[in-house]
């Protein structure tokens, strides 16, 4: 049924799956998987939770968001956009207020989806998205200097400027073995893609620098002695405690987590559909990504939503359907419960490497410095947006970013639209290629015209008041163009009740001029059917200066008023 919120996995089950697609979904999947693995160990740590719970949601919620996506190659788990305000919540809340303001995200995006919001979210502008995902990114790349560096301190959270200051008064506890393991695997993750891009770099890295620091038994922190053992199966599911009186302190980085996800998922799935030449189906993955986030806490989880990056990958080495993505999560669930005990070997230092290399790629700052050469008002949005996500806060930054950008908009429009006197044509230069051009007509002494340009909202009322206030005396007949208005809101409504008002207080006759029949329909259902009875509202500025001339000839010869022409 068209409009129907329909799983890509479905519709690929319809249209028939063969075995072909299913081998080259499978290797997909194992590959993917592998990617998967150390990032979601990373984010889990970086995000302030245990390693076992990255891998926990990873597995879950990939898996969810893969069986409902609106996409057909999406792979959903945790990713860095999240790092940062889950380590927030986490400090401020513990992990039973994340896990509420997860579940409460995850009714707000199936909510979103259901109320077909997908193509709302489009809308965020560019350099706002730029300008807090790099702010995202310095941020993961300056939590990780402690662990890269080895150095002996607390881990804790603090403020940006706090943070540098605290890694400066430790730097004397700086281990080089750390700091050799960390070196270590990024020049693997840097040298290997070159050798080839088969296997992950980042798994042969971490493989390789857990294997070296292990036989040399180097003094180096590991999973294992930050965090003990990793269960070697995920929890059973059970509802986390859910506070109604936390609500309305949660509910701000439940609307972040859900305008986080929303976003980067739904940015996600446009890489994805660059990539294939498909179409995603927005609301369908909103619901989706909802779905997993109300799943994922149940399972000891954090907050899930697509993966650029694993997304990619998946499409490279041949994933066309859901079940690739499905494929990964199941992969990650094998090496959970087979190889799991082994991740407590991992050097933290090598974990480090590997989010900072995530960061690099995730600060897209060639775009950052790109878009700094474009329009002042882009530039303001852009900066204000990444100094709030690093100095002050990611929610404040994203509702002042959404604010910023809303005024900005408005300014913009308000610009577009405009009113003028038209009169001035007769005198001044005007556009002889327009037929309906007030200038190529003569129009009788004591009538004056103004013309309203663009959407008519309350961001050119202003301007629409000061236009009309620069008429000289009272003239006798007022003639208001709107023949290219195609919306007005409750500020201009009111605005042209003025108009109406003033006319009648100082006798001018007041003509409508262009009003198409949509917009006719609009000011009679708002309010104005009773002020503009008795007001001429005309197709053309011909049928309008007609009239004008017969309520001119009509007050000489002091005849009795006109009936009025307005169309019902």
């Amino acid at each position: 049924m068209k409009g129907a919120l329909v799983p890509e996995f479905v519709a690929c089950l319809r249209e028939g799956y063969t075995f072909r697609s299913l081998w080259r979904d499978l290797m997909a999947g194992v590959i993917v998987g592998i990617v998967a693995l150390p990032l979601a160990i990373a984010f889990g740590i970086a995000s302030g939770v245990s390693p076992a719970q990255g891998l926990y949601t990873a597995i879950i919620a990939g898996f969810v968001i893969s069986a409902l996506s609106g996409s057909r190659v999406q792979i959903g788990g945790p990713t860095g956009a999240f790092i940062v305000v889950v380590f927030a919540i986490v400090q401020e809340h513990g992990y039973d207020g994340l896990a509420q303001a997860t579940l409460m995200a995850g009714v707000l995006l199936m909510v979103m989806g259901f109320a077909r919001l997908g193509g709302v979210i489009k809308f965020i502008p560019y350099p706002m998205t730029v300008g807090f995902t790099s702010g995202i990114a310095l941020i993961i790349a300056v939590s990780q200097i402690k662990d890269f560096l080895g150095l002996s301190m607390e881990a804790g959270g603090g403020e940006f400027v706090h943070k540098l200051a605290a890694y400066a008064a430790h730097l004397w506890t700086l281990n080089f073995w750390a700091l050799a393991t960390g070196v270590l695997t990024l020049a693997v993750m840097i040298v290997w893609p070159r050798l080839t891009r088969k296997i992950p770099g980042s798994l042969v890295a971490i493989l390789l620098a857990t294997l070296v620091t292990s036989l040399f038994d180097l003094p180096v922190r590991t999973i294992g002695s930050e965090f003990g053992e990793i269960p070697a199966l995920p929890p059973m599911p059970r509802m986390p405690g859910f506070e109604w009186s936390r609500l309305p302190e949660l509910m701000p980085h439940a609307l972040t987590i859900a305008l986080l996800g929303a976003i980067e998922s739904l940015l996600s799935a446009v890489v994805a559909d660059g990539m294939t030449g498909r179409r995603h189906h927005s609301n369908m993955e909103l619901v989706a990504q909802g779905a997993a986030n109300m799943v994922s806490p149940l399972f000891g989880g954090i907050p899930a939503t697509g993966a650029i990056a694993r997304t990619a990958t998946n499409i490279k080495n041949g994933g066309a359907t859901p079940v690739a993505g499905m494929v990964h999560a199941v992969v990650l669930l094998f090496i959970l419960v087979f190889f799991g005990r082994w991740a407590v070997l991992v050097p933290m230092a090598s974990l480090a490497a590997v989010l900072l290399v995530v960061s690099y790629h995730m600060s897209e700052w060639r775009h950052f410095l790109r878009l700094l050469r474009a329009p002042k008002a882009d530039v303001l949005v852009l900066v204000s947006t990444f100094l709030l996500t690093v100095f002050v806060d990611l929610t404040v930054a994203i509702e002042c970013g959404v604010v910023l950008s809303a005024l900005l908009f408005m300014d913009r429009m308000s610009k577009v639209s405009s009113t003028r006197c038209v009169t001035r044509e007769l005198r001044e230069e005007y556009d002889e290629e327009d037929s309906m051009s007030i200038g190529l007509r003569e129009l009788p002494e004591g009538v004056e015209v103004f013309e309203v340009y663009g959407p008519f909202f309350f961001g050119a009322a202003n301007q629409f008041k000061d236009t009309l206030g620069l008429v000289r005396g009272r003239p006798k007949v007022l003639i208001l163009r709107m023949r290219h208005v195609m919306s007005v809101d409750a500020t201009a409504i009111h605005a042209l009740e003025d108009v109406v008002d003033k006319t009648k207080r100082d006798g001018t006759k007041l003509i409508f001029s262009g009003v198409g029949k949509e917009l006719h329909s609009f000011l009679f259902a708002n309010g104005l059917r009773e002020k503009l009875t008795g007001v001429p509202m005309l197709p053309d500025i011909d049928s309008a200066l007609a009239e004008a001339r017969r309520q001119l000839a009509d007050e000489e010869g002091d005849a009795a008023p006109p009936e009025s022409v307005d169309r019902k």
